[in-house]
């Protein structure tokens, strides 16, 4: 854990930093405490989909019928969230999503993990901007199927990340207003599919916490290699702490310069008996620190994605 508290360290001199000099930090990411043994991960294969079990009044799901069968929206994907926009520095910050990438990929071969929850202590730290570049990472992988789902139900932003519709989506489906054929995207230009966070709801605990949920998950894990769920951030709401009994694995994201350390302290604590992987550090000034910063600059008009 000591790498985490390096992290959490770091957040915590940025925010310091920042109140004194009044200065922006540039656009930075830190893994840290991401371990695992090297070990080649486990693929699915068209051979293991077309063995998926039916759950109870739902037929088997199989990727190539299941891509036909979803809706085909096409997607505007924001700028302000795409890595590659800076050229030098894009190609650093994806260089690191995909060591990001590589790490998850040597735990998957060690033990099961196909969904990923991401999380942070506040909003506005990141995670948003996390999922969807680590998501994008994995797909450009051959058979690299991702599964993005906006979990929050209360401050969405993945359909604004993407370019994609907020409906109908993950609340409509735990209403039972649809099946999860109703609800996920897929735009055809890769392997990425999405379930938007769908039409407001008054009650999005319960939801989330629903039988309907879990049935939701166990249906299309099968079909993906990865899972990935943003989440509310933890502090202010139980939704993350819930979400997390339901994955293999937490990703906790600190932003640099804003998140105070007992606040990412408290809220990281709760996820260490919840298979916690890591802390991506969010937004530390470049070359900061000794443990493998890495930048996925991007210009001052991305400051708001960055938060998300």
């Amino acid at each position: 854990m000591s790498r985490i508290h390096e992290a959490l360290k770091k957040a915590e001199q940025e925010r310091a930093a920042t109140l004194s000099t009044g200065e922006r930090t540039e656009s930075t990411v830190v893994v840290a405490d991401i371990r695992a043994t090297v070990v080649p991960p486990k693929r699915v294969t068209e051979e293991t989909l077309r063995d998926i079990p039916a759950t109870e009044g739902s037929p088997a799901l199989r990727f190539e019928d299941f891509v036909k069968r979803c809706a085909h929206p096409q997607w505007m994907p924001d700028p302000a969230f795409n890595l590659s926009r800076s050229e030098d520095d894009g190609k650093v910050g994806a260089e690191r999503f995909r060591t990001l990438r590589s790490r998850l990929y040597q735990i998957a071969g060690t033990r099961p993990l196909r969904r990923i929850l991401v999380t942070s202590s506040l909003p506005a730290e990141g995670k948003t901007f996390v999922a969807a570049n680590l998501a994008r990472s994995i797909v450009q992988q051959i058979d690299g199927r991702v599964l993005l789902i906006d979990a929050d139900l209360r401050a969405p932003r993945l359909h604004t990340a993407l370019g994609a519709p907020s409906t109908p989506g993950l609340s409509d489906y735990l209403r039972g207003e649809t099946d999860e054929y109703g609800v996920i995207q897929n735009n055809l230009e890769s392997n990425l599919c999405f379930i938007p966070c769908g039409n407001k709801v008054a009650n999005p605990s319960e939801l989330l916490l629903s039988e309907r949920m879990k049935k939701l998950l166990d249906r299309v894990t099968p079909v993906f290699e990865w899972v990935i769920l943003d989440s509310p951030p933890s502090l202010p709401v139980h939704d993350a702490n819930n979400l997390a009994d339901l994955c293999d694995g937490v990703l906790f994201v600190v932003r640099a310069g804003e998140t105070s350390h007992e606040s990412a302290r408290k809220a990281s604590s709760e996820f260490l008996k919840k298979k916690l992987l890591g802390v991506v550090l969010n937004r530390v000034e470049k070359d900061a620190t000794s443990y493998g910063a890495y930048n996925y600059g991007y210009g001052h008009d991305r400051e708001d994605a960055d938060k998300r």
